[in-house]
């Protein structure tokens, strides 16, 4: 097995006004800080990955998902997060539910995506 192989992943998301994104990370999606410096905050993520939430002046938000979590039970999660504050993206075409979840076509996968105060994309999938 290679070095990177057995290494721990480190992510990271990129942030205009970290506190802003701070609480969201903590409070709302419930993530454990354990580090912070002048750059960035770390937050532990399931495994013993972890999350670098990084300060980058004008940081403008992509379309495409930034970072996404595996959950057990999909339509849970959303209510929890909903619950929270969080509000699900609806995209047009994509026929999602109320809740913003999506089934594709012939089974598999749900998903459902929403943003942090940055616009970063996160999503949620429950596998089939």
């Amino acid at each position: 097995m290679s070095l990177l192989a057995a290494a721990q992943p480190v992510t990271f998301i990129l942030t205009a006004n970290r506190s802003a994104a701070k609480p969201f990370y903590a409070g709302a999606l419930g993530l454990a800080i354990i580090a912070e410096d002048d750059f960035a905050v770390t937050f532990a993520l399931a495994g013993g990955a972890t999350m670098r939430l990084t300060d980058l002046p004008d940081h403008r938000a992509q379309a495409h998902t930034v970072l996404g979590w595996d959950v057990a039970d999909i339509s849970a999660a959303v209510a929890e997060l909903r619950g929270k504050g969080v509000s699900f993206k609806i995209y047009e075409g994509f026929g999602q539910d109320e809740n913003g979840i999506w089934s594709p076509p012939g089974g598999g996968a749900k998903v459902a995506w929403f943003s942090d105060p940055d616009g970063n994309v996160l999503s949620l999938t429950q596998f089939g």
